[in-house]
Parts: C-alpha cells; sequence; structure tokens
C-alpha cells in the first residue's frame, strides 16, 4: 500500500505561523501515535481514497458530520491512500495536513471525540486517456460522510495530553445504500433514470442520468395536451421536495433555523410545500412540467450543467439526451419557445449558462444568487488582475481575503480557509467542496488527469495562464460581451436576474459588472432584468415581498407567471397555446 501525504516544505511554516497566529493553538513536540485500518469483514479487496479523520468538542451527533469551514469549525485531517489492505495499519504523522488546525502535532490539548471514514475512489479510464482515481456518486449527491459504501469507524473519546497515548480506530461499518428513488413516486411526482452514452463513452464506464418530473394536474385525463418544460437547476435532488401533499405535521417537533433565526422552521417549510401543491392543483395554475436533474459528476453532486475538459460533455447530455427523452415520455412540446429554465446559487449559474450556450433551446432564464457570472469578480478575488486569491499584499501588511459575511458584513471564514479545508479533504480538486467543483467545472485538464489549478491551494497564488482558459470558457460575463453580435439577438428579453446586495459569498460584485454591461447593450438591447435585494443575504430571488426564508421555497409560484407571459408574447406562429391551458 502506499499513502501519500499532502503537505508540502512550503506548508510545515505557513502551517506554524497559523497555528500560532490564527488559532492561538499550543504547539506540542510530541503527538500520541493514531492508526487506522479497516476489517476484512466489511471489504477483502485493497481500496484507494481519502482517509478523513476528525476530532470533535461537540457533544451532538457523529464527528464525520462536524466538518465546516465555519465558527463551529473541528479538527479534521486527511490523507490519500491507495491499494490500502484488509487489517494493514495507516499511521498519521505529525506533519498530517489538517484544517483548521494546519498540523496533527498542532493539535491542541484536551478531550476529542475522534472518527474516521475513508471516502472510496474507483478508477476511471476516460476517453482523453487518462486514467483517474475518483469518488464516484453513489446516489447521495457526492456527500463523502453519506456517501453508500464508505468505511467509518465508531466514535471513540479521546484525551490528548500528558504523552504516551495512541489510539487505534477500525472502520468496521459500511454505509448502507439508499432506496431506489422510484419508492418515492407520486401521482405528480415520477423519476426518470437514462444511461447517458456521451458520458459513458467519456468516461469509460456506465454513467446515467436522472430527473424528477412534476407532472401537471389533470396529466391523465388530457391525453391530448403537450406541455411547457421548466428545468428547475440546483444541487442534488434526492427527491422532488417543493411540493407536499399533506397539510404540516403539527404534532411534529419544532425545528430552529439558525440561518433564518425562526423557530418552528420546518413547520414553515411545511406549510409552504402544501401551499404549492394546492395552488398547482387549483384550476388556474398554468399547466407545465418542471423537472429536477440529476447529474452528479465523480467531483460535485452536480456538473454545472455544461460540457466540462474534465467532467465530459454534461451540457450536451442533459440537452440531447435526457430532456428529449422527458419531453417524448410525458408529452412535452419540446421546442424551445415552450422551454425555460430556472434556480438560485448553482442554480443560478446553471440557469443563465445554459441560456447563453444553448440560446436556441430556452425563451428565458431566471438566475436568482448566481455563482459568480464575471470572474472579475470571483466573489472577491479577480482572476485577470490580482496575483494572489487569498491575501491583499501592501508593503507593511497582508490582507486575508473574505469568504462569507452576514447581512451586516462580519466575516466569519475567509478565502484560505474554505481551501484550506478543501484540501484536507482531497487533494487533486477531489474534495467535493465549491472551490473545488468550479475548479473541476472550469479548468483544462492538467499533466496528470486531474484539473489544472486556478491558484496554488496552499498559497493562493493565482495561474494567468489557467484563468485565460477560464475566461474564454466559462466568464458568462465576458462570453457575452465577445459574442453578442450573434447572441444578442438570440437573447433579447430571455435573461433574468437577481441577488441580494448583501449575498453571503459577495456574489453581488459579480452581478453589477454584468450589469454594466447588459445596460449598455443598444444593437439589440438586451431587454431582460436584473434587481438587487436590499440588504439580503444569499439566496434572494426577485420577490420583493418576502424575506429569503419565505422566497426561498416559492420557486415554482414566482417564475411561472413569467414563463407564461413570455410564451403568449413570444412564440412562433402555429404554436400549440392551447391544449396545456385547460
Amino acid at each position: 500500500m502506499s499513502v501519500k501525504r499532502s503537505a508540502s516544505p512550503l506548508y510545515a511554516t505557513t502551517a506554524v505561523a497559523l497555528c500560532l497566529v490564527v488559532t492561538g493553538c499550543q504547539v506540542s513536540p510530541t503527538r500520541p501515535g493514531v492508526e487506522v485500518s479497516f476489517p476484512a469483514g466489511v471489504s477483502s479487496e485493497p481500496l484507494d481514497g481519502r482517509l478523513i479523520l476528525v476530532f470533535s468538542q461537540r457533544d451532538e451527533g457523529e464527528p464525520r458530520f462536524h466538518v465546516t469551514d465555519g465558527a463551529g469549525a473541528q479538527p479534521v485531517f486527511g490523507v490519500d491512500v491507495e491499494a490500502w489492505e484488509p487489517e494493514e495499519r495507516v499511521a498519521l504523522s505529525d506533519t498530517t495536513f489538517g484544517f483548521p488546525v494546519g498540523r496533527f502535532d498542532h493539535l491542541p490539548e484536551g478531550t476529542y471525540r475522534v472518527q474516521a471514514i475513508l471516502n472510496r475512489y474507483e478508477t476511471f479510464t476516460r476517453s482523453d486517456g487518462h486514467t483517474v482515481k475518483l469518488p464516484p456518486d453513489r446516489g447521495e449527491g457526492q456527500q463523502w460522510a453519506r456517501k453508500p459504501g464508505n468505511l467509518y469507524s465508531d466514535v471513540v473519546e479521546f484525551a490528548i495530553g500528558g504523552g504516551g497515548e495512541s489510539l487505534s480506530l477500525s472502520l468496521g461499518n459500511v454505509i448502507a445504500e439508499l432506496p431506489d428513488p422510484e419508492t418515492l413516486e407520486t401521482d405528480w411526482v415520477k423519476f426518470v433514470r437514462i444511461r447517458s452514452d456521451l458520458l459513458s463513452d467519456f468516461w469509460g464506464t456506465d454513467m446515467y442520468l436522472g430527473a424528477w418530473v412534476l407532472l401537471p394536474d389533470g396529466f391523465d385525463d388530457h391525453p391530448e395536451a403537450r406541455y411547457p418544460l421548466a428545468i428547475w437547476h440546483g444541487h442534488f435532488p434526492s427527491s422532488f421536495g417543493a411540493m407536499r401533499i399533506e397539510p404540516p405535521d403539527m404534532d411534529e417537533p419544532c425545528v430552529y433555523s439558525e440561518r433564518f433565526s425562526l423557530d418552528c422552521y420546518n413547520r414553515i417549510q411545511q406549510q409552504y410545500r402544501h401551499e404549492l401543491y394546492q395552488q398547482w392543483t387549483s384550476d388556474d395554475f398554468p399547466r407545465h412540467l418542471v423537472v429536477t436533474i440529476q447529474h452528479p459528476t465523480p467531483f460535485y453532486d452536480d456538473s454545472y450543467a455544461v460540457n466540462s475538459a474534465n467532467n465530459g460533455p454534461y451540457g450536451d447530455a442533459i440537452m440531447h439526451e435526457l430532456v428529449p427523452e422527458i419531453e417524448r415520455r410525458f408529452r412535452g412540446i419540446g421546442e424551445g419557445w415552450a422551454r425555460f429554465t430556472y434556480g438560485g446559487s448553482t442554480g443560478g449559474w446553471e440557469a443563465m449558462a445554459v441560456q447563453v450556450f444553448y440560446p436556441d433551446d430556452f425563451n428565458g432564464a431566471f438566475a436568482a444568487c448566481p455563482d459568480p457570472i464575471d470572474f472579475r469578480a470571483y466573489t472577491v478575488v479577480d482572476l485577470y488582475e490580482d496575483e494572489n486569491a487569498y491575501w491583499i499584499d501592501a508593503p507593511f501588511k497582508r490582507t486575508a481575503r473574505p469568504g462569507h459575511r452576514d447581512w451586516l458584513g462580519q466575516i466569519d471564514r475567509t478565502l484560505w480557509e474554505s481551501n484550506h479545508l478543501e484540501l484536507a479533504l482531497g487533494t487533486k480538486t477531489r474534495s467535493g467542496q465549491q472551490w473545488d467543483v468550479w475548479e473541476s467545472v472550469y479548468s483544462p485538464v492538467g499533466d496528470d488527469g486531474y484539473p489544472k489549478r486556478i491558484w496554488d491551494k496552499i498559497t493562493g497564488e493565482i495561474d494567468p495562464g489557467v484563468a485565460e482558459f477560464w475566461k474564454q470558457n466559462y466568464d458568462l460575463s465576458y462570453i457575452l460581451q465577445r459574442d453578442w453580435e450573434t447572441l444578442g439577438p438570440k437573447l433579447e428579453g430571455k435573461l433574468h436576474i437577481y441577488v441580494g446586495e448583501m449575498d453571503n459569498y459577495y456574489l453581488n460584485n459579480a452581478v453589477y459588472l454584468t450589469e454594466e454591461f447588459l445596460e449598455s447593450t443598444t444593437d439589440p438591447y438586451y431587454g431582460g432584468v436584473v434587481e438587487y435585494g436590499a440588504r439580503d443575504e444569499h439566496c434572494w430571488n426577485g420577490d420583493h415581498g418576502q424575506p429569503n426564508a419565505i422566497s426561498r421555497l416559492r420557486y415554482v409560484q414566482m417564475y411561472t407567471p413569467l414563463m407564461l407571459e413570455r410564451m403568449l408574447a413570444n412564440h412562433p406562429p402555429g404554436a400549440d397555446l392551447t391544449s396545456w391551458r385547460y
């Protein structure tokens, strides 16, 4: 077996500085030994993957669910393992990479609840000639702490301090398989799963796309009707959770939402999901198909719905394989004037991107709080002018770039913190987290078969060559400006962008830059919408009458009237405007 370390000589110095200056931890010359193995009973074959160890001082739940870059961060460490044999022991060294404690030998004294988990990798031989080891999705949406088939240990209490202690962990548990999605179908919600020829050819193994389809009320009673289609983009949907047939369960214990400062938020969610059911089945709600897509990649919980050098042709697979199959099965109109796309955050970027890259295939995109759509404002980094993503340099000091704020501008994490957590969870862009996924989608392929780094993951130094590749292929604002002569006539009236002015991830910055161009267009004028929510956080979606906590539960109700307005005003001669309006 080989164990690959992610530390570097540069990091050895950086980690000490961060430990002493930032975290204030007590550095000890020695740390107890920690060894991890797995029994032959859980796997008789050698395994590849990322071995992750969490040292938590939180009392509730399992440590594997305590990994975050926010204020509640608990120490996590990781090493790559290859050809790891049953019963063979892997030992953590004093330089094992971690976050928020930079190195294992800097772990402060104290009592911890400790747990280990192996995020298993498989070997893919891609059509581009590269062989890579990555974690395949197992139906959970690339969540390593919940991925079926991953091995994990029991939770062990362990005290550090005094010397001489040692800890041995056994990965004797296996995360269970998930139920078949088809068991979650209802009269209104159906599940579709297809093998993608395009993706299977790229990855060298069978690859699948899935979708949840919300059928219009009266679907079976109107066999002659053909329907418009709306793709609701977002993170991996394990079910169609936006609609609930039953009224809210008032006997269910209340759950407080720390994000929204709301008690009983679980009941509020149920209330608005039931409201969608009531409106969806009413006499006057516009009939159409609503589709949420399962398109996880070996890098993330979704592909960003575009073609990618590292992920393969997901954009074409969705548009040319999955969408036509959905429209065939459920009587979609199947024409661009009757298709729309919307979503928030990741889904907001995807909604705008597919409208830009497939301009004739959609009649409108409603992009809420989109991920950066102009890489001059890649959150708070200008990829084309800045030299370092983590630090603002001045003659006598360095200032850390912020990563996340609240509506008052108070910061609880920085860019280097978020990226160092990702490096603890996975090398070679394999963490399954946000900054790595952008890299996996936007970057060219490196010589080793993995995505080229946009910046050095340790230091934050930006690679201008990779930035230029991103600009030419995925900077939506730049592409609009570069290609407006041909894109403009196809996108007139189709782009609708919404973002809060206090977006937690500074996503409003890129929207400002994009709006400057869109409002200056004259041939033709873009004719769409760019709106801002005053003091609103992530993910404001254009509803001026409701707070985020509520508007995020009403995407279908919000955008359906705008879609209907577009279709009635913008359709080809002879278009079917009647069969679905019963």
